[in-house]
């Protein structure tokens, strides 16, 4: 398991703080590294969850329907808009966003994620361990996993990291305290996004069980993709 851990751990940095323009190319190699791996450790296609294509595309494409109308419901709620600005979405232009949107989401997060976590580590461990060892231990490294792109999101977004803390605001002058009160916001925003992504990692993992890679693949593409489409909306409505 060292090896594959290893080799996640790797492409996370990379993709996270050294090269995340090209973590596309970083997540099929590590993808392709971490599935050599698994192949010569002696887990088969089905057992890292390349099965039941059919029955996963309409389950994928049922749940994607649900994170789309979850979108929408939190776009019309005036309060819930300010949560859904996120800089990485609003600071690039339309050519960026068509990029997140068709590669940077699908190849470079949601391929190496489902295929490494829910695919390899959870087939090595289930199959030494048994279902629930391995839906607990994919989904703890898939929460860990999430720490540095947490630390991004909260800089990113300001009102995610003021609502992570219960500090009051505070006038301009005490301008060292809010530092104070926005690092702990980051802090508890990334500790609540690791407790979180483990909390969806069980879902993931289950319907990884139930209906192969493809199901927790598209809910989780639906999940990104559409995060980046509805910050710019939001973006654009008032917020009362």
């Amino acid at each position: 398991m060292l090896p594959i851990i290893a080799v996640l751990a790797a492409a996370n940095v990379l993709n996270n703080r050294v090269a995340p323009r090209l973590a596309p190319l970083t997540s099929a190699a590590a993808t392709g590294a971490l599935v050599a791996l698994a192949r010569r450790r002696g887990l088969s296609w089905r057992d890292m969850g390349f099965t039941d294509g059919r029955r996963g595309a309409l389950a994928g494409a049922a749940l994607a329907a649900g994170v789309a109308a979850g979108y929408a419901a939190a776009v019309a709620h005036p309060r819930v808009r300010p949560l859904l600005y996120d800089e990485r979405a609003l600071g690039i232009s339309r050519a960026r966003l068509a990029e997140e949107i068709l590669l940077q989401v699908p190849v470079g997060t949601v391929l190496l994620e489902e295929v490494g976590f829910r695919g390899v580590v959870y087939g090595l461990v289930e199959r030494s361990r048994g279902r629930l060892a391995a839906t607990a231990v994919s989904s703890g490294l898939f929460g860990l996993w999430h720490v540095l792109p947490a630390i991004a999101m909260a800089r990113a977004n300001p009102a995610v990291a003021t609502l992570a803390t219960k500090t009051p605001k505070r006038g301009k002058s005490d301008t060292g305290a809010d530092e104070n009160s926005m690092k702990m916001g980051v802090v508890n925003c990334t500790v609540g996004t690791v407790l979180a992504t483990a909390g969806a990692g069980v879902i993931f993992s289950e319907l990884r069980r139930r209906y192969g890679l493809l199901a927790p693949a598209m809910l989780h593409s639906a999940t990104n993709a559409f995060g980046y489409v509805t910050s710019r909306i939001a973006r654009r409505l008032p917020r009362n």
